[in-house]
């Protein structure tokens, strides 16, 4: 059985299966399959370059996923968008189904963001995706902020 993790567009995770990447296309819903691979081989991230209609929303949980798996940075972490598989690999190179070790490993990993990787994320995501806010095409979506917002005049006196 091959389990992978299906990161949806929308925020949600699901544990499906996948036994080729014909599979994962199909998952994905588009041609150009492309993957990135985790700096320890691991983990391997299918996604599509070219996503479309809601899809091009930034999908945070993946782009946070490989953020924490991956030696880039929150300023050179690619933002991933619409769905994203994540799945390994066996040793010849060919599709396998991550194990509950690995799929922890995952969940242990997502918990290691510092706040500042999370608020630079945060601005790069806002920033990539204000031109779908422009058009109408997707909801202003961020982080809120908790509690009274300062008076800009008297913040910094």
């Amino acid at each position: 059985m091959n389990t992978v993790l299906y990161l949806s567009a929308n925020g949600a995770a699901y544990e499906t299966r996948a036994y080729s990447t014909a599979d994962i296309t199909r998952l994905i819903h588009d041609q150009g399959l492309q993957s990135l691979t985790s700096a320890d081989r691991q983990f391997d991230f299918w996604f599509s370059p070219s996503a479309r209609g809601c899809q091009r929303r930034v999908n945070r949980n993946a782009t946070e996923l490989l953020l924490a798996t991956t030696s880039f940075d929150a300023k050179t972490v690619p933002l991933l968008r619409g769905a994203v598989v994540v799945a390994t690999h066996d040793s010849d190179g060919d599709l396998d189904g991550l194990s509950w070790q690995q799929l922890d490993l995952l969940a242990l990993r997502a918990r290691t963001l510092t706040t500042r990787d999370d608020r630079r994320l945060n601005r790069r995501i806002l920033r990539a995706d204000r031109p779908l806010r422009r058009t109408g095409s997707m909801p202003a979506l961020g982080h809120r902020r908790i509690g009274p917002v300062p008076d800009r005049n008297t913040a910094h006196r």
